[in-house]
């Protein structure tokens, strides 16, 4: 079986969820969606992105897939979106799910997918001299997750795990969404974006698209929609 293709066979349900998540957060921002998900039975599994290359982020995806005992549903957010789209291609992967996620094609860099769209004042990142980038601490609420409260924006900013930003610059080798089915969640508040450009990449991945009323952090602030996607995905994909 070559990796292009699902292993889903008719009436086998789909019952493994696997969440990347994506640049400046780690994963412990998806423990709403985990505790909805595994309240309806599903086994949820979360990929700990080191952040720090393409080929680093899908290795890790890939480790966490290579131990699904079947068919899963892949869920990324943000960044993890070029990771899942990249990863996908795993045997083990039955569908896609994007959550205000990049979706770049064969040969495209995440970089590119922002080209010829309004740019997002509020969302400001600060890179060091060793090239990895964070989200500017006056900015973070504003930009990343203005429906939260203050406290947990602050601890959100304050617990930001960076990112090498040379990533965005790194080409993809396999659209995934190309041969897998996909859904995608799309904050309609989202600062980090662009909606025209989450709008293009979801129709262009042919994904069925949920729009939520959140900020870029809706995995976050909005697990119970982004759950219900998830739940969707898995019973269509089995």
């Amino acid at each position: 079986m070559t990796e292009n293709v699902t292993i889903t066979k008719a009436g086998q349900k789909v019952t493994n969820v696997v969440l990347v998540h994506g640049a400046f957060t780690d994963g412990a921002g998806w423990r709403g969606v985990y505790e909805n998900l595994t309240a309806r039975g599903y086994k949820v599994s979360i990929v700990q992105n080191p952040l720090t290359s393409l080929e680093d982020d899908v290795a890790a995806t890939r480790r966490v897939l290579d131990q699904q005992d079947g068919p899963s549903i892949l869920v990324g957010h943000s960044w993890g979106g070029t990771v899942i789209t990249e990863a996908g291609v795993h045997p083990n992967v039955a569908g896609l799910v994007y959550v205000s996620a990049l979706a770049p094609d064969t040969g495209e860099t995440a970089a590119e997918q922002y080209e010829g769209f309004a740019e997002t004042p509020d969302f400001v990142i600060d890179v060091g001299d060793d090239g990895y980038g964070y989200i500017n601490r006056h900015k973070f609420k504003a930009g990343f997750a203005h429906d939260t409260s203050d406290a947990d924006a602050a601890f959100l900013r304050d617990s930001q795990v960076p990112i090498n930003m040379a990533v965005f610059a790194t080409p993809v080798t396999n659209a995934a969404w190309r041969n897998k089915p996909s859904w995608a969640v799309i904050a309609t508040e989202d600062r980090a974006f662009d909606q025209a450009m989450l709008q293009h990449m979801a129709k262009r991945a042919n994904a069925a698209i949920t729009e939520v009323a959140a900020s870029h952090a809706v995995f976050l602030t909005q697990p119970e929609a982004v759950a219900d996607t998830v739940d969707e995905a898995a019973r269509t994909a089995a």
